[in-house]
């Protein structure tokens, strides 16, 4: 008996650091699939129907079709034989394992800003999913932008150019939502306007950028505030997906259902508070303004909206809930570029679900039930009556934004 004592302090002693180091895998794998989704690794690298992470989701640009490839750890076509610095770089260098360069429509030209140990945490999540062997699509870009070596020149002018601002003063919460916006969730990559190389241009960071036809509208303080959003309505809207001025649509339905809606509130609210900044701009309210104020465009438009959008959205735009959103104080309409507007109510929308039950029914196109010109007057009626553009925009005017919708769907 006297022996079995030390025997089981010896057995404890070995299995306690053991034990500790487990838990500790155990956590950095649980907060690399928090920042995986941060991050939204899912959107990019898993295709439509496809598994999770296992590549060949199409991510179009200006310069061709461009394939998220498989991250899940296949040792054949994934990411099985990456180490930590090899992953490490690929995510913030644009850097494979081989050495060949990445195209930056992988984002590292925001994610070289990712700490280490940020990027060693999601690569342990990622090692932990379904390996999936299977081959991403390969892409095939015209030249001289299929030359991968050419993209060491790019990458010396351009892969750093994010940049974080002056934390000087300001708080906690604005410290860590810049890290969330800035670099994991990488919202310049769209919400910048970008030059002729592809790059961004950074003296316009957030102002705005096109993307497949949509615009990736502003997210300067001060033009998220002319849209009428408050703090408290930009955590609502990337927790849930929906707030009072709307619902995520085209390109951030996604990102919603692949990242903001997975996030802590804590962090949802601190990229409000980068955003909107720790002293937020008063939001801009609006009230409807009567027909007999609008131009005669808009009038006219009252009439086709009450014809064909009225049904769902109301005959004052009040919205109903659970079928579609209400027109009154919604941040669309209140763009002065209206080309986001054109192509929803050109193409429709589909039935969108969102956090919980919440969804919303599927918004039918009307590109042939509208002429050109009753498309102009309900536009104009829409902006005027709710979205405080005095101006109007005319029939050549939309025509243009028609054009330019139908030569972006024929280029994808």
């Amino acid at each position: 008996m006297k022996q079995l004592f030390p025997r089981l302090s010896l057995a404890v002693a070995l299995a306690v650091p053991a034990l500790l180091a487990q838990a500790a895998d155990q956590k950095q794998i649980e907060r690399g699939e928090y920042l995986a989704r941060a991050s939204d690794c899912m959107a990019c690298h898993t295709a439509p129907g496809g598994a999770p992470f296992a590549g060949g989701q199409p991510i179009v640009s200006p310069f061709g079709t461009i394939y998220g490839t498989n991250i899940t750890p296949d040792k054949e076509h994934g990411i099985g034989q990456y180490s930590d610095d090899e992953f490490f770089a690929a995510v913030t260098q644009g850097k494979r394992r081989d050495g060949a360069n990445l195209y930056p429509a992988m984002p590292y030209t925001s994610y070289h800003l990712m700490s280490r140990e940020d990027s060693d945490a999601i690569h342990a999540y990622l090692q932990t999913v379904e390996p999936i062997n299977r081959a991403a699509p390969v892409t095939s870009l015209s030249f001289p932008f299929n030359v991968r070596l050419g993209l060491m020149g790019w990458n010396m002018l351009y892969g750093k150019d994010v940049q974080l601002a002056p934390a000087d003063g300001k708080s906690e919460a604005w410290k860590r939502g810049q890290y969330m916006v800035d670099v994991l969730g990488h919202c310049g990559e769209c919400h910048t306007p970008r030059g002729l190389p592809g790059a961004m241009q950074q003296d316009k960071r957030l102002t705005g950028g096109l993307l497949n036809g949509y615009l990736a509208p502003s997210l300067l303080a001060d033009d998220l505030a002319a849209r009428g959003w408050t703090h408290q309505d930009l955590s609502t809207f990337l927790k849930h997906g929906m707030s009072a001025q709307g619902t995520m649509f085209n390109e951030m339905f996604p990102v919603f259902h692949n990242s903001t809606v997975g996030l802590n509130d804590q962090d949802l609210a601190a990229m409000a508070t980068f955003l909107l900044g720790d002293q937020p701009p008063q939001a801009r309210t609006l009230a409807a303004v009567p027909t007999d104020k609008l131009s005669a465009s808009a009038q006219r438009g009252r009439q086709h909206y009450l014809n064909v959008c009225a049904g769902c959205h109301g005959v004052e735009g009040e919205g109903k809930p659970h079928i579609a959103v209400a027109m009154q104080g919604n941040t669309t309409l209140r763009l002065e570029d209206s080309r986001n507007l054109v192509r929803v109510i050109e193409d429709g929308i589909g039935e969108q679900k969102f956090a919980g039950f919440e969804h919303m029914q599927p918004m039918p196109a009307f590109a042939d039930k509208l002429s050109t010109e009753q498309l102009a007057d309900l536009v104009n009626y829409l902006r005027q009556a709710w979205g405080g553009q005095p101006t109007e925009l005319a029939v050549n005017q939309v025509e243009q934004l028609k054009a330019d919708a139908s030569a972006e769907h024929k280029a994808h």
